[in-house]
């Protein structure tokens, strides 16, 4: 019988499995739809489906550069707990789907999951196949690469925090330095852009209202308002804006000021910070309300 794609389809939103290993059900299964759940249910897989509804919040923050550091990634791969991200088997396939990603110069996590990195299964199947032996939810989060200049990656707390950092050049040993000791500083302040010109205009207009209205409330003459708010946007952006951060080493210069200070020809193109499980929802579990809860059973 011949396997069409919305057999495929039916079997992917059934199950939760990957297109492909649906595809491959279906075929073991004589095109049959049951029979291509049991043949999942036995391989653990659609075991595997029904953990992908769980929050992931833990996991790793993969960073890597080229030999050449003429490119590199961040890639985070969430889990559930972490216990399960300090296993040997975690850590190994992580590092081994960023070095693909990094290699192959794969830039969107839908493109890497359709692709192999052992000539065999795919990532996506992989992914599935450790859901089920694991018994945790598991999925790559996030995923950012950049070419071109001077990259250098900094790991911080063992995976917790992974940043990036983009010279247009570095000709010597004391540029690549400070572009490892930049990439450190970007885990420690948690810039948000680069430049202020960057900043969205809406935020900003949130911000100068809050300080206005702030400044309003503490009696300041109206007239000196617009005069004031000056001085407190140049704070608001040394708090988010890379260039304009006191430098952690030396806190007493911008970040722009130590890079200018070195050679004026040096300039930061971009940067990236992950932290890990940022945004994710954690489950907060209340032991004496889960008590109470069963009391009441």
């Amino acid at each position: 019988m011949t396997i069409t794609a919305i057999m495929v389809k039916e079997l992917r939103e059934k199950t939760g499995v990957p297109m492909m290993e649906c595809k491959k059900a279906l075929q073991e299964s004589d095109a049959n739809v049951d029979k291509a759940i049991l043949w999942l249910r036995e391989r653990g897989l659609s075991r595997a489906a029904k953990k992908s509804g769980r929050a992931t919040a833990e996991g790793v923050v993969q960073v890597m550069t080229s030999d050449d550091h003429s490119k590199a990634i961040l890639l985070e791969l969430n889990c559930e707990t972490d216990f399960a991200s300090k296993s040997d088997d975690f850590q190994g396939f992580s590092k081994r789907v960023c070095k693909y990603a990094l290699d192959n110069n794969v830039s969107s996590i839908e493109k890497l999951l359709e692709m192999s990195i052992d000539g065999s299964t795919t990532v996506a199947a992989e992914i599935t196949a450790k859901i089920a032996k694991v018994g945790e939810n598991m999925q790559i989060r996030r995923l950012h690469t950049v070419s071109g200049g001077y990259i250098e990656v900094y790991s911080h707390m063992g995976g917790k925090i992974g940043t990036m950092i983009q010279l247009n050049k570095a000709s010597n040993d004391e540029e690549k330095s400070l572009a490892k000791d930049i990439a450190m500083h970007i885990a420690a302040s948690s810039p948000r852009y680069l430049k202020s010109d960057e900043v969205d205009a809406s935020e900003l207009d949130t911000e100068k209202d809050l300080a206005k209205k702030k400044l309003l409330e503490q009696g300041k003459p109206e007239a000196m308002i617009d005069k004031i708010l000056v001085g407190q946007m140049n704070k608001f952006y040394k708090e988010i804006c890379l260039v304009d951060q006191p430098f952690v080493k030396d806190p007493s210069l911008s970040v722009s000021k130590v890079v200018t200070n070195l050679n004026k020809e040096l300039a930061i193109d971009s940067f990236k910070r992950f932290g890990l499980g940022e945004g994710v929802e954690k489950k907060v579990d209340n032991f004496a309300e889960e008590v109470a809860q069963l009391s009441k059973a």
